[in-house]
């Protein structure tokens, strides 16, 4: 599959290179939440609609059984989580999955400002049957998965 049929295709290049362009010049050591404002702020600067520590709620039989935040998300198209640990995991990846379960968005960016800079673009389910979330993205574009 060629990259620019990709969902979020566009989207994501341009978070990637302005998580280089913050690596570049912030390097490696930092606190996340010091990545998380300088890599938002860079997006902003290139025109992109970023939102801010997203909260996301899931409800199991219809009671709230947690709730937690996205870092970012970009375009109302993609959850970007930042991470400025040692190397990516699973734990990483099955933290970001979730949240776009929450969010019921297709494409998220785990991207980490560790030693090495290094990203993941994770596509995942839109839908489960046996969850009910939802994340206040804004009221018309709040979506439930039922």
């Amino acid at each position: 599959m060629a990259e620019e049929h990709l969902p979020a295709y566009e989207t994501t290049r341009v978070i990637i290179g302005a998580f280089y362009y913050v690596y570049n010049r912030l390097g490696y050591g930092f606190l996340e939440s010091v990545y998380h404002r300088a890599l938002g702020n860079t997006l902003e600067r290139t025109g992109r609609e970023v939102l801010r520590e997203v909260a996301l709620h899931v409800m199991f039989e219809r009671q709230l059984v947690g709730e937690f935040r996205a870092d970012l998300i970009v375009d109302r198209r993609v959850v970007v989580e930042v991470k400025a640990v040692d190397q990516l995991g699973g734990s990483h990846e099955a933290q970001l999955i979730n949240y776009l379960r929450a969010a019921n968005l297709p494409v998220g960016l785990l991207v980490n400002f560790g030693p090495r800079p290094s990203y993941r673009r994770l596509v995942g389910p839109l839908a489960n049957q046996a969850l009910h979330c939802h994340a206040d993205i804004e009221a018309p574009y709040t979506r439930l998965m039922k």
